[in-house]
């Protein structure tokens, strides 16, 4: 019995994906999921868009110019990579797939473009898409972040219509009405899907089990 039980430990790592319209409180909830599962990995993408106040490269993103991550890329070192919002985001392929070897589980915040291929080539991966409480609340936040411009928030409120759209296609739904909560959803999913027996590695049920 002790030898089966040190199986159930030698499983692989889960790719949790997690993905939300700018302002639904994405970060915020990420941050939160890692101080609960500090043994978690957040993949930090690459991107040639502008660093913001407070951003720092190799915590946040890898900021990049669009040259180095066009080389990056004809490398093969990405495991999916989109355009968003007029810049490039890719997601590093070799510490991501170096980790769930091990058994770490690694966190993606990405897009609905990148969920999508990164679903295709890693079928056991996770997806959650997180949703604000309503529409108006999600251009609430959008307005009180103070980073973006007008025209900037009508364009993301638009990306927002079309993500949204794409929100059957993921394994779970987490409405972010009250973080508390939401962590707590998150928290659960991750908890649950460690638990599955197709991510033990080589074992067999028993014969006549």
């Amino acid at each position: 019995m002790k030898r089966l039980g040190e199986v159930f430990h030698k499983r692989e790592g889960i790719i949790l994906i997690v993905s939300a319209p700018s302002g639904a409180g994405k970060t915020t909830l990420i941050r939160k999921l890692l101080s609960i599962f500090p043994d978690m990995e957040l993949m930090v993408s690459y991107t040639t868009r502008r660093r913001r106040a407070g951003e720092v490269s190799g915590r946040d993103y890898h900021f990049v110019t669009k040259e180095e991550f066009m080389a990056i890329r004809a490398r093969g070192g990405f495991a999916e990579w989109a355009e968003v919002h007029g810049s490039l985001y890719g997601t590093p392929r070799a510490p991501l797939e170096d980790g769930i070897r091990r058994g770490r589980d690694a966190l993606l915040d990405i897009d609905v473009q990148g969920a999508k291929r990164i679903k295709k080539a890693y079928p056991q991966s996770v997806s959650v898409f997180l949703l604000p409480p309503s529409w108006r609340e999600l251009a609430r936040r959008l307005a009180l972040r103070g980073t973006d411009h007008r025209e900037s928030i009508r364009r993301r409120l638009e990306n927002a219509r079309r993500e949204i759209r794409e929100m059957m296609r993921y394994d779970y739904i987490v409405v972010n009405r009250e973080i508390k909560e939401a962590v707590k959803l998150l928290g659960a999913i991750v908890l649950a899907e460690r638990h599955r027996i197709s991510r033990i590695r080589g074992y067999r049920a028993p014969s006549g089990a």
